[in-house]
């Protein structure tokens, strides 16, 4: 049951979906002062204390009457209150976060999702077809905006990610990329890809949408019609350079008018359907090969792309630049469990005799072209090679027990994850954790940084052998303190790193840059070591994506009701201020699992005290 929001209904809605879109609060500009102070305490435990004195200055000077800063400040808040705006950031983020950036998509900014084993569909186009017709009932809720909004602590959240979900593409363009909408009632269709050959699969065929049973011989006619041999792999130019993909792209549509028509049935199709050939065995092989696969049989400028492989494992991939990780994290948590709880309407067992067979769309390639590709190949594999990813499945314990220990659940990952990676490096660094703003019109993410002095005491006591188990567990509350109050003002827009990110980009091309953008602190204290991230489905075997920089992490975790499951990611052999980490990804993933046991261990000695209370 939907909850009773203060936020007022908007009757002229689209549908339920929309029905609170338009009086959800606008993204705030927090106050100048209010900012500055929340920096400076966040770069304290990062720097010395001459390079705070220097920081202190920078903040002094950008904030003093007069000045630029209060310029910049006047300029965003009149870029705010333009009530032909409807999220100061929107712009800028979408640009600069996503589609302005060049590196390849695969690794540095797609995500993925590995589901648990189906045990009623092990055949890969059972499987596939119990999937599709899951995801298409959610489709059908998302278009007709049938979906019930989300909420957060009672006031509902925004939906408006959701028209990127399905019929969606990204365009690879220069300078920066474009996003592509088409048209979902139209546009029925999917793509399905095997043997790095794209195949377009009708859903819908004399005004009925195809049942599970007659997806699943569509599906498994893709894989009869494939075959053994393995088609030349266009997908791979989509895990490219954006610039070297952009190039290809335009090459490709010159090369034959063909090549328009296959793009744009890839482009508009619902989702895509990867029939992998692959059957990864290990959660770690489970998750590498959700998060690239072979790279080839994915067209990975599409934001949804459901993934089979040939014993019948699954997942999902998400293109993450006009959506968050929490809207497909609700579609995959719809089909995951509308599976398992067999909710999913399945249609009628019949199988229509008539049914049009797949259709196999072919580019045609010239030399150039098949050139290009083996290039786009050979950059792949290197930049496969050079990453490493695994994953720590921690079932000592999870939600349930967290509870009992007083501590928030989030909280608990967060000082686990800073502990272990003090217990590694011998220093706190750098840490960034997603906060969601979707309380807010088309809001998307704020960064909580996750590294205080209360943190750094914290890490610090743990790994002194004379401190006292109450001076620790003192600390370890002192830090999950410090931890919720940041991210509360994360959630509410008021953190420190996207008022800062308008403020620099409110400076007029001829201004000088302040010096506060300049101090080295500004660059460091965003270079985020440890790039962390929570969402949660007991329906999921994975959850993860690449580190943001190459001497970091990236670690995406679940708290399950009875187990921690931690997703590690980062280049092979990291290296960190000039020093080798060989094999650094598992050393991570060992002292993560050390640092959860002391912290159990820790809080355990607790327990029978307050189960007095």
């Amino acid at each position: 049951m939907a909850p009773s929001p203060k936020t007022p209904v908007d009757t002229n809605a689209a549908g339920p979906m929309l029905r609170y879109q338009k009086n959800l609060p606008k993204l705030p500009v927090p106050q100048l002062s209010q900012t500055l102070q929340k920096y400076l305490k966040s770069v304290h435990p990062l720097l010395t204390a001459e390079e705070y004195k220097r920081t202190e200055q920078a903040v002094k000077d950008f904030e003093a009457p007069g000045g630029l800063g209060q310029e910049l400040q006047r300029r965003l808040v009149a870029r705010a209150k333009d009530p032909n705006m409807v999220n100061w950031m929107e712009e800028w983020w979408l640009d600069q976060a996503y589609m302005g950036y060049r590196d390849p998509v695969v690794i540095y900014v797609s995500y993925f999702f590995a589901y648990k084993d189906d045990k009623l569909r092990r055949l890969p186009a059972k499987r596939a077809a119990a999937i599709t017709t899951a995801a298409l009932e959610f489709k059908q809720q998302v278009v007709q905006c049938q979906l019930e909004p989300e909420y957060a602590k009672g006031e509902p959240i925004c939906m408006d990610s959701y028209k990127y979900m399905f019929n969606n593409c990204r365009i690879a363009k220069k300078p920066s990329d474009l996003a592509a909408s088409f048209d979902p009632f139209k546009n029925t269709h999917i793509i399905a890809i095997r043997k790095n050959k794209f195949f377009v699969v009708e859903t819908v065929q004399n005004g009925v949408q195809l049942n599970t049973n007659e997806l699943e011989l569509q599906f498994q006619k893709v894989i009869d019609q494939a075959g053994q041999l393995k088609g030349i792999p266009v997908g791979v130019l989509t895990a490219w350079n954006r610039d070297k993909w952009t190039d290809a792209r335009d090459a490709l549509l010159a090369a034959n008018p063909i090549n328009k028509q296959v793009i744009e049935k890839i482009e508009t199709a619902s989702f895509v359907v990867c029939l992998d050939d692959l059957a990864p065995k290990t959660r770690d092989e489970l998750c590498r090969a959700c998060w690239h696969g072979d790279g080839r049989n994915r067209y990975f400028d599409k934001p949804l792309q459901f993934i089979v492989f040939e014993n019948g494992k699954a997942g999902f991939m998400g293109e993450h630049s006009c959506m968050d990780g929490t809207a497909t994290c609700r579609l995959n948590e719809y089909v995951c469990d509308g599976l398992a709880r067999n909710l999913v309407n399945h249609g009628s067992n019949d199988v229509r005799p008539n049914l049009s067979v797949p259709q196999e769309i072919t580019f045609v390639l010239n030399k150039d072209l098949e050139e290009t590709i083996d290039v786009a190949e050979s950059d792949f594999e290197t930049l496969i090679a050079n990453h490493e990813m695994t994953v720590l499945a921690y079932q000592s314990f999870g939600k349930n027990l967290i509870k009992k220990f007083k501590s928030s659940p989030d909280g608990f990952a967060q000082m686990a994850i800073q502990l272990a990676y003090y217990k590694m490096f011998g220093v706190s660094r750098p840490t960034y954790e997603s906060g969601q703003t979707r309380k807010f019109q088309r809001g998307r993410t704020e960064t909580s940084r996750t590294v205080s002095d209360e943190t750094v005491a914290f890490v610090k006591v743990m790994e002194d052998p004379h401190a006292s188990n109450e001076a620790k567990i003192n600390a370890f509350r002192t830090a999950l303190k410090a931890q919720g109050q940041y991210m509360a003002t994360a959630v509410n827009a008021h953190g420190v790193d996207r008022h800062l990110f308008g403020l620099k980009n409110s400076l007029k091309p001829n201004e000088e840059t302040p010096a506060l953008f300049k101090d080295p602190a500004y660059a460091y204290s965003s270079h985020w070591y440890l790039s962390t991230s929570q969402l949660t489905s007991e329906h999921f075997d994975g959850y993860g994506w690449g580190q943001v920089v190459n001497d970091g992490f990236g670690v995406a975790y679940m708290i399950k009701n009875n187990a921690l499951q931690f997703n590690i990611a980062s280049v092979k052999d990291l290296e960190v201020h000039g020093k080798k980490y060989v094999n650094g990804t598992y050393q991570f993933k060992q002292c993560l699992e050390d640092a959860c046991d002391e912290l159990r261990d820790l809080l355990m000695t607790e327990l029978p005290a307050l189960a007095k209370l």
